[in-house]
């Protein structure tokens, strides 16, 4: 009876025993779930105007992109992850060493183009431009025939835009999908600057100004006038004394008729 209880029991116990480890072994095969990949981050916003505004100084450039709303049209091009934007910024002394050709002669336009030829429609990064410079001529964001011939000489960048050429001096922000470099001048495209825009035309002569004595038609009255004041003297001799020949003669004949008369 007593081995009976003592067999019960241990059968009892192995047999929770194996329950237990083959409870753990299902456990420590079964599949661990992997875990989800995170989200790719969203590159950083970037508002140009205040870029622009704390960088530089580029106050004559912003202005400009400001007057012509051309700032909004720059900014969705950096809002476009896709693609990006690349800008060529001019500090406020190149605008004022360009002397000629003056943007004040330009249309709306043509202001609009120029400053559309500073930016390429997506993001190039410094290591990007020895390959820009082998593949010849780049378009801009001003389109068609508004391109850039780039030259990377050991790492300095030099920008051909067909009528002036520029360098890049610095890198002032490069970070995707905006890069923003400063240039040493202002690009001048050929396309617009190509015809030498002609000045501005000077005022008309005040009418009533006589001549100058250097004038031909100065001159020309001067020798006319000298040159008829001897011939009207020369000629006023000989009236004259004809004349006083005529008077004496008549003198001479009423003093005969009288002379006849009395004597």
């Amino acid at each position: 009876m007593e081995f009976s209880m003592i067999f019960m029991i241990s059968f009892s116990v192995l047999i929770l025993c194996s329950s237990l480890a083959y409870g753990q072994v299902a456990m420590s095969t079964s599949p661990t779930p992997s875990p989800s990949p995170a989200p790719a981050p969203t590159p950083a916003y970037t508002n140009l105007k205040d870029l622009l505004s704390v960088a530089g100084p580029y106050h004559k450039f912003l202005d400009y992109l400001e007057s012509t709303k051309l700032i909004d049209t720059f900014q969705i091009q950096a809002n476009n992850t896709v693609e990006g934007i690349t800008i060529f910024v001019p500090k406020d002394n190149a605008f004022k060493a360009l002397k000629k050709p003056s943007l004040s002669n330009l249309t709306d336009d043509q202001l609009k183009s120029v400053l559309l030829f500073h930016a390429l429609p997506r993001y190039y990064a410094l290591a990007d431009f020895n390959d820009l410079s082998e593949r010849g001529p780049i378009s801009t964001l001003a389109g068609g025939q508004y391109t850039l011939q780039f030259n990377d000489d050991s790492g300095t960048v030099r920008l051909d835009s067909g009528w002036s050429k520029a360098k890049v001096t610095s890198a002032v922000h490069t970070s995707k999908p905006v890069a923003v470099y400063q240039v040493d001048k202002v690009l001048l495209p050929e396309a617009i600057f190509g015809t030498d825009i002609p000045p501005t035309p000077a005022p008309a002569p005040a009418l009533g100004i006589s001549p100058s004595a250097d004038t031909p038609s100065a001159a020309k009255s001067e020798e006319t006038g000298s040159s008829s004041k001897p011939s009207s003297s020369g000629s006023s001799s000989p009236r004259i004394m004809m004349n006083s020949g005529i008077w004496t003669q008549l003198v001479l004949a009423f003093l005969g008729g009288w002379l006849v008369l009395f004597f």
